[in-house]
C-alpha cells in the first residue's frame, strides 16, 4: 500500500473581498493557510499552504484569487542579456 505525501508548502497571493477581510482570513486559517501578510485596505495578503489545498482556498466566499508567489530574477546591470 503506497501512502501519498503531503505536497509542500508553496507561497500564495490572494484578493479577498475587503469589506469582510477578517472574515475571510479566518476561514483561509481554517483551510490550511499560514499568513505572512496582510493588507486590510485593499483586500490582500500573502502566506503559505500545501500545494493541493489551493483549490480549498480558492473555493472559500469571499475570496476572489489564489495566485502562487513568483520569484523573477532580473539579471546585473552590466550583464550582456538586457
Amino acid at each position: 500500500m503506497s501512502e501519498s505525501s503531503p505536497s509542500e508548502p508553496v507561497g500564495v497571493i490572494l484578493a479577498v473581498d475587503p469589506d469582510r477581510f477578517a472574515e475571510v482570513v479566518e476561514a483561509l486559517r481554517g483551510a490550511g493557510l499560514t499568513v505572512t501578510a496582510e493588507q486590510p485596505i485593499v483586500g490582500t495578503l500573502s502566506g503559505t499552504v500545501a500545494e493541493d489545498r489551493i483549490p480549498a482556498l480558492a473555493a472559500l466566499d469571499g475570496v476572489e484569487s489564489v495566485d502562487r508567489e513568483r520569484t523573477v530574477r532580473l539579471p546585473p546591470p552590466d550583464s550582456p542579456i538586457q
